[in-house]
């Protein structure tokens, strides 16, 4: 039995994440916890804090250190942390005059915490790849259907003329946006936690902003200006950063999944899920997951905004809601990338019937068109009432809407031309070609060593 449906193998194909899921594994958080050890064994022996021979017994012994999770389970039950079971069995292999050399002057949150951001490291590297991806996609598409004339809706009524490839413009962009936050967030979310019993390093003396400073330069993570063991705006403001792009990924499917309606039928999914009793649906399955995902993640992202109220200098309910919360926000956004381009690639654009709605409108959707055309002729109210009034009657007598203007009107206006709905549409064409991937911020990626 399995209590989340993100690591359940009945789901597995719905919405697991083979390359993002190991690394919240039990396993793989210990693994991250020893290389903080031996990282910081590495450093303070470099900087004289501990016998040289020390870091080479620790990195030899911890190297291939991979204890069961199992055998840390009683222990961890009682510390709360699995810190001092492990440090307890790595201290047995060392041998008690290299084993308390061990994690000098760091504490459990410093070790859970930074093999934290070395994940997370991890995640951005996927998660900016399948972004690149998602958006190099959606541009492809934008500029192929950049003249595509469809009905442009408001409020879920027909508007005006737009095209599809702007439509997709519209998707596209907010992952651009989403590219230049991360970049900016790197440098307050990829930090070291290093602060010892209560963030003060004063177990090392005259040697903690040394070793803190090259502790960072070797795991490739920033420095804060403090220890951050209760402040956690970091983690909510990648949280945060994960329910923006879940959430622009479900704008995106309920959009396909409104236009794939029976009704409507300007897209459709070629790999639909079938019903149980009724043979001829294809359910858009991949793009309702994106709506839940994004759901999802919105409502977990008041979760980790409770474990911003911390205690003092260290906290505990707070700390452990982040573990209940961030891996499954993460595996959320991971999902939704995955079947974002799933959707994708599995999209039929039917541009016959795109057409078709537009016209089978009587010209509904040129009204705001001819507003601004007999504008030139008469005040912009007139204008208003006149084409108001004439919408009701073509829907009454079922014409077109240009056409019962025009018998209503003597001004010199090309009525045949205001009909042709690919004339109205704006920007849409020439913003949806240059639909690209920009390039990201100047922010730098890793510190320098």
């Amino acid at each position: 039995m399995t209590v989340s449906p993100f690591d359940s193998q009945l789901f597995a194909q719905l919405l697991s994440d083979d390359e993002i899921a190991p690394l919240f594994s039990d396993k793989m958080v210990l693994r991250a916890i020893v290389d903080f050890e031996i990282a910081l064994a590495k450093i303070e022996a470099e900087a004289g804090v501990i016998p040289r021979n020390a870091f080479e017994e620790i990195a030899l012994k911890l190297k291939d250190f991979n204890p069961n999770p199992s055998d840390l389970s009683l222990d961890t039950g009682s510390d709360g942390v699995p810190v001092p079971a492990l440090l307890k069995l790595a201290r047995q292999l060392l041998g008690n005059e290299i084993g308390q050399y061990l994690h000098w002057g760091a504490t459990s949150q410093d070790a859970i915490d930074t093999s934290l951001v070395l994940r997370i490291a991890q995640v951005i590297e996927l998660l900016e790849r399948r972004l690149s991806s998602t958006h190099s996609k959606l541009s492809s598409l934008a500029n192929k259907y950049a003249e595509t004339t469809m009905v442009g809706r408001t409020r879920s009524q027909q508007a005006i003329p737009t095209t599809f490839g702007y439509k997709l413009c519209g998707w596209a962009e907010p992952l651009n946006r989403h590219l230049d936050r991360l970049q900016e967030l790197k440098p307050r979310l990829l930090v070291l936690s290093f602060g010892g019993a209560v963030g003060t390093l004063a177990a090392l003396g005259n040697k903690a902003n040394e070793v803190s400073q090259r502790l960072a330069g070797e795991l490739g993570l920033y420095l804060p200006e403090t220890a951050w063991h209760t402040q956690r705006d970091n983690l909510a403001e990648f949280a945060n950063w994960l329910s923006l792009l879940t959430g622009s990924l479900g704008k995106m499917g309920q959009d396909l999944i409104l236009l794939s309606q029976s009704e409507v039928l300007e897209v459709c999914f070629t790999s639909g899920g079938g019903s149980s009793t009724m043979p001829q649906k294809s359910n858009p399955i991949a793009a309702e997951v994106l709506i839940t995902l994004a759901r999802f993640n919105a409502g977990q992202l008041n979760l980790i905004h409770q474990g911003l109220i911390q205690e003092h200098e260290r906290g505990g309910p707070g700390w452990m809601l982040e573990w209940m919360v961030l891996p499954q926000m993460i595996l959320a956004a991971a999902v939704a990338l995955k079947d974002a381009l799933r959707v994708l690639d599995g999209l039929e654009v039917r541009e016959v019937r795109m057409k078709t709605n537009l016209e089978q409108a009587n010209g509904l959707s040129l009204c705001e068109a001819a507003v601004f055309a007999l504008s030139a002729h008469m005040n912009r109210s007139k204008a208003e009432l006149i084409v108001k009034t004439a919408s009701q009657q073509a829907q009454k007598t079922n014409e077109h809407v240009i056409d019962v203007i025009a018998r209503q009107v003597q001004y010199p206006i090309d009525w045949r031309y205001l009909k042709r709905h690919g004339k109205y549409v704006g920007l849409a064409v020439e913003r949806a070609r240059n639909t690209k991937l920009k390039s990201p911020s100047s922010v730098p990626v890793q510190p320098k060593k």
